[in-house]
């Protein structure tokens, strides 16, 4: 197969190239005028009213009841406003997609640090709701990679927040804060340079000690078997069968696979696996690893760097079997530009709102089904002990696996017991694991309401991890407090919000509100 082109210039950040501002969006001045409108129509908002932004997608799976309150209009905080491929950043409005600025940065050899999964997740989303992808083990979470942050805060001022500004507190605090001490207008982010395509290489395990075992080790050596690793991720097919997923930039590649047609990416996870041990080999280039692939081709698959990072969104990882998508009767009549997760996310609102699944179920005899959507983060020494617990208490599958580590080192004066980002207190040098399991689970004769949802919650907490807020929570306001570090939440919301125009995290994330 003749190895499809991802429109990358190689080395296009190199520090010898002439410093060059690419105007890729919006610009500084339609930003400026742009932000002087939003405080103007912030502050027409009727006293009382509720804050709402006019967004056309969302990736949360917390379904409120629609308002003809008025919203904000945010669509002008949706473009990449420059690129600097030489000092590797960029300054994206708040609004923007992922999948916008992917396409931006990719021309120049650059990426993000860290790409969620789903094309239409926006980069303010993934700061204040926070994100995650395979290059989280050496890269952290979405937010680690921002320099500075434009925020219009819940008291209609726009601040300027950085690590050690007089916002500082606002920037730290600004994670999993879910738009209720502001949003972000501008973000200036880092990147990274990228070679045009990637290795993937997947090993099977056999149990789940196993497998964590064998994750603790490739990410503390950033290697496998003396070849470095870039990304790194994985799925348990069930208790006896995890694989995972270890990935690495390459210049050349003897083919590309394609799942945007009627490949489905998951699938082919089982078909390639191969215990043989090589990736090909590398000499230095200067790519994150160290190396860009030369030399004979080992055992695996391949993707253009572009298909990479989207290779989930396609079938919303295996999420679109539900929609008979995966059916190779089904798969060649759906049109490839349907096949993508804010498609299918919006096919999952229209069932909540007319609850024709639960109605369908009920006339077809069937047992009623509770949703299940949840991301969850436990230390890597406990990742197999919720494996066990999971498969055991709730039975589905598949699950995605995906290390992280802070890369944010620990700042100076932070007392014992206080944490870097405070509202999702993650340790520093500590690997975590992050599971991520969604569809819908039987219920049984007087289960109590959310019974799955609440067991992961308590056997979460029990193991000393947190769970992702973007979808149903159960907790009470002292557990929720507790597990979200209320003290520094409430610190924050008197300074940026003190007539709480914006509803707090409690009421927005648990009551949905």
């Amino acid at each position: 197969m003749t190895p499809k082109q991802p429109g990358t210039t190689s080395n296009s950040g190199s520090k010898s190239r002439s410093r060059q501002r690419a105007a890729t969006g919006t610009g500084l001045a339609e930003h400026i005028a742009a932000v002087q409108r939003l405080r103007r129509d912030y502050r027409a908002l009727p006293e009382g009213a509720p804050v709402r932004l006019a967004k056309p997608t969302s990736n949360l799976f917390r379904f409120r009841e629609p308002s003809d309150a008025p919203a904000l209009d945010v669509s002008a905080f949706s473009g990449v406003i420059s690129i600097d491929p030489v000092e590797r950043l960029a300054d994206v409005g708040g609004m923007t997609t992922y999948e916008e600025l992917v396409a931006a940065t990719l021309p120049h050899g650059l990426m993000p640090m860290v790409v969620p999964q789903l094309r239409t997740i926006t980069l303010g989303g993934a700061v204040t709701g926070l994100g995650i992808e395979s290059s989280s083990f050496r890269n952290g979470l979405p937010h680690e990679s921002v320099q500075e942050m434009e925020i219009l805060t819940g008291s209609g001022e726009v601040v300027t927040a950085t690590r050690d500004n007089a916002h500082s507190d606002l920037f730290h605090g600004f994670p999993n804060s879910y738009g209720t001490l502001g949003y972000s207008l501008r973000l200036r982010i880092e990147l990274e340079p990228v070679s045009p395509y990637v290795h993937l290489r997947h090993l099977r395990y056999h149990d789940a000690s196993e497998a964590m075992a064998a994750l603790a080790r490739i990410c503390a050596d950033a290697a496998h078997e003396g070849h470095p690793v870039d990304f790194v991720d994985g799925v348990a097919f069930g208790p006896g069968e995890l694989y995972l997923t270890l990935a690495r930039f390459t210049d050349r590649a003897p083919w590309t696979s394609d799942y945007t047609g009627n490949d489905v990416y998951y699938r082919s996870i089982r078909r390639y696996a191969d215990p043989a041990p090589a990736f090909v080999s590398s000499s230095s280039s200067g790519s994150v690893a160290g190396s860009a692939a030369s030399g004979t081709a080992g055992p695996g698959d391949y993707l253009t760097i572009h298909d990479y990072l989207w290779r989930w969104d396609t079938d919303w990882f295996w999420c679109s079997r539900a929609f008979g998508t995966q059916n190779p009767l089904v798969r060649p009549l759906w049109p490839r530009a349907l096949k993508r997760s804010d498609v299918y996310r919006r096919l999952v609102a229209w069932d909540r709102r007319t609850d024709f699944s639960r109605l369908l179920n009920h006339y077809r005899g069937r047992p009623q089904q509770e949703p299940l959507i949840q991301d969850i983060e436990v230390g890597i020494e406990r990742g197999a002990e919720f494996l066990d617990f999971f498969h055991d208490q709730i039975g589905m599958t598949p699950l995605w696996m995906c290390p992280l580590r802070l890369r944010e080192p620990r700042r100076e004066g932070l007392a014992e017991g206080e944490h870097v980002w405070p509202l999702y207190p993650l340790e520093n040098d500590r690997l975590y694991v992050n599971f991520g399991f969604w569809g819908l689970v039987d219920m049984k004769p007087g289960q109590r309401r959310a019974h799955h949802n609440r067991a992961v919650e308590e056997e979460v907490t029990r193991l000393g991890g947190h769970k992702s807020l973007y979808s149903d929570s159960f907790y009470t306001e002292e557990e929720f407090w507790a597990l979200y570090n209320g003290t520094d939440y409430q610190n924050l919301k008197e300074t940026y919000d003190p007539r709480g125009r914006l509803l707090d995290l409690y009421a927005k994330c648990v009551r949905n509100r």
